[in-house]
């Protein structure tokens, strides 16, 4: 009895992890099994494969049928599984060379006509069958995607039947090229902010050393409009931080045709969202909204109206740029470098302390609106900043000179000084400002006598704690960055400390 092979994936977080499809025919009473953890979508495979092999004019042998997905202890989901199952299933019947299925890592799920549709992670699994130097076999839609790993042949049939006519040298299929590359040109314009002049050079700073910002400000004030225009001041993605959101999104089924966006990805999930949908979670352990924001922007606008657990369970992932979604039999992590934007009212009306529109509960509704927010989710936002009502007469002035193209110059430049400054300390994930920890800080802050003086002072008449501390240096560095200044002064520290606190009940 001759046991065939076929390789796979089964993703654990972006972790790509080898699966050896085993098939064997014995005698015995005609049977179709297939074990190894499947889920329910693979457990029905076995109906599609057995289908699409009758559309082309095949029919299973009338033997039992064996299949397992090794390791056995591993949970196996998706319907990717499809395709290496056929395959395995088909060398066994001699229908293609016993030894060709095992070169390639494949994926794929079959109609039952033997069409093949697109699955999720084509690019992580392109990624391992280069470390392992084997190829690539994936529906026609995901040829685009798996091509980008570049150092990977890609097989891309549409149909099985044209794969087993390549197996068998009947028909050579040519290699899909890689996705399309771009910059998205929908972004709206900062040019299009008129007044907020304060929040214009906070949104600057923010976007330099990717700190975490809340604004804070009354209904029409533009908190969600300076936020919608933060990734046109972000610089595009590097090739590596371009690597790494394309293997979230790609398990997120998000590359559309195999196109990777070299724009920052900006998320704005809706205050209703759950802890699954934030942070990731479910039946299968699914990339959450902090993480498919990853190198990019997470907008929580309303920030008092998330549920208080979602916004707890956001903590974590901010401060260390990763989530874990543990599990009974496995751990799934996945990379959440984000940028948190936030903005709130000042209380559940929006006009505490506006005379003009005043509150017959202030400003009791003010502190039950703001407790919601706990301390330590505070203390992680570096930047917190009031916005005034927008007047008629600030509505009436022209645009503004600056556009965000020419503040993204500035950022860039700003960027690429902390790049290079911590590139050789050789710490992995630390590219800015607002990722040093504190040994590394004490490195590079470089503070004058007097700012360590100011800081000090600043510290006690805020009760920072020690977070808030070091977040404070981080931001006066990113402040003297922008200057080319080689030493934080007290006038970084001056300006650092006023965004450190906004001033939330009146």
């Amino acid at each position: 009895m001759l046991t065939t092979h076929a390789y796979t994936a089964a993703f654990i977080g972006i972790e790509a992890r080898e699966v050896d499809v085993q098939c064997q025919l014995s005698s015995g009473l005609p049977a179709f099994n297939v074990v190894g953890l499947p889920d329910k979508a693979i457990a029905e495979s076995k109906e599609r494969v057995r289908a699409a092999l009758n559309s082309i004019g095949l029919a299973l042998p009338a033997k039992r049928i064996t299949v397992n997905l090794a390791p056995a202890d591993l949970q196996k989901a998706g319907s990717h599984y499809d395709l290496p199952i056929a395959l395995a299933l088909l060398s066994a019947m001699e229908v293609i060379p016993a030894d060709e299925p095992a070169h390639h890592v494949t994926l794929g799920e079959l109609s039952l006509d033997g069409t093949l549709n697109s699955v999720l992670g084509a690019m992580p699994a392109a990624l391992m069958a280069a470390e392992s130097d084997r190829g690539v076999i994936c529906p026609a839609q995901c040829g685009a995607e798996a091509s980008w790993v570049g150092s990977v042949s890609v097989l891309a049939p549409a149909t099985l039947l044209e794969l087993i006519n390549h197996m068998n040298g009947r028909q050579a299929l040519a290699p899909p090229k890689a996705g399309e590359a771009k910059l998205s040109e929908d972004i709206p314009d900062l040019r299009d902010v008129k007044g907020q002049e304060s929040a214009r050079r906070a949104l600057e700073i923010t976007a330099a050393g990717g700190h975490n910002m809340l604004m804070i400000g009354p209904p029409g004030a533009g908190k969600s409009m300076l936020a919608a225009r933060m990734p046109g001041i972000l610089p595009p993605l590097t090739a590596e931080e371009a690597l790494e959101t394309s293997l979230i999104h790609s398990l997120a089924g998000l590359l559309e045709e195999g196109r990777v966006s070299m724009t920052r990805p900006y998320r704005a999930p809706h205050h209703s969202a759950s802890m699954p949908a934030m942070v990731g979670g479910g039946k299968n352990a699914a990339p959450g909204e902090v993480s498919l924001a990853h190198n990019g922007v997470l907008f929580l606008d309303e920030l008092p109206e998330f549920a208080r657990p979602v916004l707890e369970a956001l903590r974590q992932p901010i401060e260390t740029g990763e989530t874990v979604i543990a599990r009974a039999n496995a751990h799934a992590r996945y990379p959440s470098r984000v940028q948190l934007v936030a903005a709130m009212n000042p209380c559940k009306c929006g006009h505490l302390g506006d005379p003009s529109q005043c509150c017959s509960r202030a400003p009791g509704c003010g502190l039950d609106y703001q407790a919601r927010i706990s301390g330590p989710m505070i203390d992680r936002i570096d930047v917190q900043i009031e916005l005034q009502a927008v007047t008629p007469a600030d509505l009436a002035l022209p645009p503004a000179s600056e556009n965000s193209a020419t503040v993204r110059e500035r950022v860039a430049r700003v960027r690429a000084i902390q790049m290079d400054r911590y590139k050789p300390l050789g710490k992995k994930g630390i590219r800015l400002n607002a990722h040093a920890d504190g040994e590394i800080l004490e490195e590079v802050a470089a503070l004058t006598a007097p700012a360590k003086a100011l800081l000090l002072k600043v510290s006690e008449a805020l009760r920072l704690s020690a977070r808030g501390y070091h977040r404070v240096i981080r931001l006066a560095r990113t402040i003297a960055d922008i200057e080319n200044a080689p030493e934080i002064t007290e006038t970084h520290i001056a300006e650092a400390s006023s965004y450190r606190r906004a001033p939330l009940i009146k």
